[in-house]
């Protein structure tokens, strides 16, 4: 389990993450919606700008956020994130990137080689995370 400080803010980051899409999927310009997620957890934008970069998140703050984000209490303490939701660590940033940048120089052959190369290893994790006996059955 991550340290409490680093659940806390993946998790804040989570919660902003689906404000943001609901904004957005109400209509809403994208302009602005940062303060608007600091008036709904009641803090001033400033705070909420460096609880996004470092700031730490403490108790009474914590249980704030939950209570204006209509999670439960303790949410925020938990690693409750599945992998699809949570933010992207630094180093993932630099990969996408540098990801991003070899596929865009590459030709259709490099792209072609680069994409068997992902899937490749991607099965083969999926291969060693699975069950000796195979996969589970299907519900």
């Amino acid at each position: 389990m991550p340290h409490t400080t680093v659940a806390r803010r993946r998790n804040a980051l989570v919660l902003h993450r689906r404000f943001l899409e609901d904004a957005v999927a109400a209509g809403l310009p994208a302009k602005g919606l940062d303060q608007a997620f600091a008036r709904k957890i009641e803090i001033s934008p400033s705070m909420w700008s460096q609880i996004k970069s470092a700031r730490p998140i403490g108790d009474k703050l914590a249980r704030q956020i939950e209570r204006h984000c209509d999670v439960a209490a303790g949410w925020l303490d938990e690693d409750n994130t599945p992998p699809s939701e949570a933010p992207p660590d630094a180093a993932e940033e630099r990969f996408v990137a540098a990801a991003r940048e070899a596929w865009q120089q590459a030709n259709a052959k490099g792209k072609r080689e680069l994409s068997g190369w992902l899937k490749k290893h991607a099965q083969e994790k999926k291969k060693a995370l699975e069950p000796a006996d195979g996969p589970a059955p299907a519900p």
